[in-house]
């Protein structure tokens, strides 16, 4: 399963072009079963609200996160509220994607929830 967050719509353009099932964060969301992260960068690298009291909920059963961002902010803002994600809840950061990102963003993230699937995290 992939959980996530969207403001903008990239990500859910991102999850069209993948096979997973998905469910969108809400307040009170309980996943209660392995799933990756996919969520967004907000303003100058920081961790939406909403995925972050997501998080205090639901870590125990994530096994990664994909972050979308947006490269015009710069190097050391692109995609940081993954980077803040992995190292607080030592999770792998899957993937980095610049807005809806590309063909081979989706093919890895794709390869990677397969793996996950195959090792029984479903």
């Amino acid at each position: 399963m992939i959980a996530y967050t969207s403001r903008t719509g990239n990500i859910q353009f991102v999850l069209s072009k993948i096979e997973a099932e998905t469910i969108e964060l809400s307040p009170n969301l309980h996943v209660a079963k392995p799933f990756l992260l996919f969520t967004y960068t907000d303003g100058l690298g920081t961790v939406p609200a909403i995925t972050e009291q997501f998080m205090v909920k639901n870590a125990a059963n994530c096994k990664g996160v994909i972050v979308s961002g947006n490269r015009n902010f710069g190097h050391a803002h692109f995609g940081r509220a993954g980077d803040i994600l992995a190292s607080q809840y030592q999770i792998p950061l899957v993937r980095k994607l610049d807005l809806r990102g590309t063909a081979e963003d989706y093919a890895i993230i794709q390869s990677f929830y397969m793996k996950m699937m195959k090792e029984g995290f479903t």
